[in-house]
């Protein structure tokens, strides 16, 4: 599998994408499509780019490079073809490989694609050690009502790469289980119908699914990156209705949605109606939601009452464009909730929308001349208030590219889906430049770096009033081809906070700076070894305190066995962070599209073992332990999560059947 094959490394694929994903970041959606595109490489001859923006980390002027390259030069005849294309230095190559082919037309590969594809896959994990939350008998206090046992289970089904069935059902840790208020059993259900090339419809969902438009300044359903080693990639690229397969819980649509293709034009409707969780109040007139909760979880009676108390109804329209090298869109939505949303009282909350209906519209472009590529969306809500962003991607010349990008959210720009680039994930309230340059100083070497500097207006979290800040990031990568790289990476990151301490500053903030400095080293030793080493140290620095400091090291193992049936990897790490802000993450492998980024915080060791083995040609198997240790500690966690000892362990299982 891709967690180990020689030929990807989605770890690298993950952490060039994204460097501020959390710990609880759903990467399953994602993981699935790359599993997907290894199974069934994109056919270089046949693609029209859309296959490849779903990849997620070739940017919009690479796509139509290579487009072009095929137009002018013919069909592809070698993969390695893709070397003379203009912008696909080493890494990129390295990285697109797996996921393309030089399709060939023959009878057998015909009847191939005609066959009827299944899949079921059954997870279970837990913690070992019990926390807080399920010793307490007490029914007055809140408690876990559920065990510790999560489940996962997934079914798809494929006819013809056209039509596609994927259901998805889970229960997470604490929840109770056919029983209370989840007597149908799991947590969460989800399932979506897609048919694509329906007539003149390029694709119909019905069922859950998720939108992407534009810059995702009004509409982003789903996972999104910001800012990362693939510096490029600041530039989104929206790819309209797709079926929505993640478990998270939340930022999805509900009902059915499609795109209807005439000529030049593409028109997308849809209609969306679903629970959401939140504090309702219903003894008011008209009934009120002061808190809209999107974690998903239910273990406590406070979660349960929140579970589906409100709904929330959206329709809109998408319209499209497309010409030579020019797109052009116009997105209309309306979100009608049966329930007032009110504001909170704190001064940062001022500004949140109010109301039980919102309305927004959109105008997006993007347009390719030459080395260039420039995109920008417009976005307004019913309010007044607007979100506006701008830039582009050049080629400067054949070693060097840039993205330059400037955003303007206002503090009144409202929206219940949007997820635009920036600092913050509210997609308003935020003004900022950004500045991303590649260089290729030889053929194995590159060098990427982003200036991003901002402000926010208005009053934000931790700060009562304006309040600037900036984030600078260099990289330095050395390749060896299909064998490793050696990688140094450096972060600074500049923010203000209120101060609490004795005296008074003259905006009542303080600077507060974190540097990072990495360096990682990955190589394949042989078909069957490959390693991973880390280090990776902070400083934390707060105007009117001491500097604190936070240092990880790791080192990966990985092996699978001459004929590839077991497959096994392993992590033993050592981390040091002297106080909750010099945290680090770090991606950590995990059974099949399992896979998350794993927090790294006060003293410790961590490390975990993966298995795989196929038992048959459609029966594989995974395990996987894991394990927190701090030396010293009485309790680990808080709350309802606190476990007494110094220990935390898992373990996980997870059974495919294939057909």
């Amino acid at each position: 599998m891709a967690q180990t094959n020689e030929k990807i490394d989605l770890q690298d694929l993950f952490e060039s994408l994204s460097e501020d994903l959390s710990e609880g970041a759903d990467l399953s959606e994602l993981n699935e499509k790359w599993h997907y595109y290894l199974k069934h490489p994109i056919d270089l001859n046949k693609t029209d780019g859309s296959d490849l923006a779903e990849l997620q980390f070739l940017n919009p002027l690479l796509i139509n490079h290579l487009l072009e390259h095929r137009a002018i030069s013919g069909k592809f005849i070698n993969i390695l073809e893709l070397q003379a294309i203009e912008g696909f230095n080493e890494r990129i190559v390295y990285l697109l490989l797996p996921f393309v082919q030089i399709g060939s037309e023959s009878p057998l590969n015909v009847l191939k694609l005609r066959k009827f594809k299944q899949e079921i896959m059954l997870r279970y994990a837990r913690t070992l050690e019990k926390a807080k939350g399920y010793r307490i008998t007490d029914t007055t206090r809140s408690r876990y009502l559920g065990d510790a046992n999560r489940y996962a289970l997934r079914y798809r089904a494929q006819l013809n790469d056209r039509i596609q069935l994927a259901v998805n059902m889970k229960k997470d840790a604490g929840e109770p289980f056919f029983r209370d208020r989840q007597k149908m059993g799991f947590d969460f259900y989800s399932m979506s119908l897609s048919i694509k090339n329906f007539g003149r419809f390029r694709n119909i969902v019905i069922g859950d699914y998720a939108l992407q438009f534009g810059q995702g300044l009004s509409m982003w359903n789903g996972l999104n990156f910001g800012k990362g080693g693939l510096v490029q990639n600041a530039a989104r690229q929206g790819i309209g209705v797709k079926p929505y397969t993640s478990l998270n819980e939340s930022n999805f649509m509900r009902g059915i949605a499609g795109t209807l293709q005439i000529k030049y034009i593409e028109i997308t409707p849809y209609f969306s109606y679903r629970s959401i969780d939140g504090n309702v109040d219903r003894t008011t007139f008209p009934a009120t939601i002061s808190t809209i909760a999107s974690t998903g979880l239910h273990r406590t009676p406070t979660e349960q009452k929140y579970r589906g108390a409100a709904s929330q109804m959206a329709y809109g329209l998408n319209l499209l464009w497309r010409y030579k090298r020019l797109k052009a869109g116009v997105h209309f939505n309306e979100t009608q909730l049966d329930v007032f949303k009110i504001k909170g009282k704190g001064i940062r909350q001022q500004a949140d929308f109010e109301g039980d209906f919102l309305r927004n519209i959109s105008l997006y472009t993007n347009y390719t001349i030459r080395n260039i590529y420039v995109f920008g969306e417009y976005a307004n809500s019913m309010d007044g208030g607007s979100a506006l962003l701008a830039g582009s991607i050049i080629s400067l010349h054949p070693r060097l590219s840039s993205v330059f990008l400037l955003r303007d959210y206002k503090r009144n720009f409202h929206t219940f889906y949007g997820q635009g680039f920036g600092e913050s994930g509210d997609t308003s309230n935020e003004q900022g430049g950004y500045l991303g340059l590649t260089y290729q100083l030889g053929r194995k070497l590159l060098w990427s770096n982003y200036a991003d500097v901002f402000r926010f207006p208005v009053a934000k979290y931790q700060a009562d009033t304006l309040s600037t800040g900036a984030d600078f990031f260099s990289q330095l990568s050395y390749m060896w081809y299909k064998k490793g790289q050696l990688s140094l990476r450096y972060r600074n990151r500049l923010k203000q906070v209120n101060y609490t301490g004795e005296g008074q500053t003259e905006h009542g903030l303080v600077n507060v700076v974190k540097q990072q400095l990495r360096v990682e080293f990955h190589y394949r030793l042989s078909s069957r070894w490959t390693i991973r080493s880390r280090s990776e140290a902070n400083m934390f620095q707060k105007e009117y305190q001491e500097n604190s400091f936070g240092y990880m090291f790791f080192q990966d193992v990985f092996w699978k066995s001459a004929a590839g049936k077991l497959q096994s990897n392993m992590r033993i790490a050592y981390f040091d962070a002297a106080s909750y802000d010099n945290r680090i993450y770090a991606y950590e492998q995990d059974v099949l599209y399992a896979a998350g980024f794993g927090m790294y915080n006060t003293k410790g060791w961590r490390t975990y073992l993966n298995l795989n083995y196929r038992l048959s040609r459609h029966l594989q198997v995974w395990a996987k332990y894991g394990l927190y240790y701090y030396p010293g500690r009485e309790t680990i966690g808080t709350g309802l999560d606190q476990i007494d000892g110094n220990k935390k362990s898992e373990v996980k299982f997870q059974l495919r059947w294939q057909l």
